[in-house]
């Protein structure tokens, strides 16, 4: 059988990561809104706006489809790279408010960036609802507005 490298990427984790990352990927594809497509981005499984929905693609490369979500396995941790906790100011404030009521750890998180330390403490639920509350549309018009140069 074949594989493609999205899925190859997930074989790869390593083992005390695999059950978080198998997880966090449930909760991405049972919550994201139709229209997002699932490939490799930036070396990172990734959910992005298809040329299809937006044919300009990503300012900074437009030959790529506009990102929206990643994520990765990295070196210390497991990071959710979303874009519209950077672009969406009522949407980061609607996470940092509900993630104490998910987990007792410290947030830990850059602009778009959420890292978990501990692959037992991802709250799973909250990942779900965070992708459940931007359509690819909603996310083109924001990132026109806000992101774009």
């Amino acid at each position: 059988m074949l594989t493609t490298p999205f899925e190859e990427y997930f074989t790869a984790v390593a083992d005390d990561r695999k059950e978080a990352m198998a997880n966090l990927r449930a909760q991405i594809e049972a919550n994201l809104p139709a229209g997002f497509e699932a490939m490799m981005n930036y070396g990172m499984p990734s959910w992005v706006v298809p040329h299809s929905l937006y044919p300009d693609g990503y300012h900074v490369n437009p030959e790529l489809p506009l990102p929206f979500l990643s994520l990765a396995s990295q070196r210390s941790h497991i990071a959710i790279y979303h874009m519209g906790l950077y672009a969406d100011p009522a949407l980061m404030a609607w996470f940092v408010g509900e993630y104490p009521k998910y987990s007792r750890l410290k947030l830990n998180m850059g602009k778009s960036c959420i890292r978990f330390k501990n692959p037992r403490r991802v709250p799973f639920e909250l990942i779900g609802q965070l992708c459940s509350k931007m359509t690819p549309d909603r996310w083109v018009s924001i990132y026109e507005k806000r992101v774009r140069p």
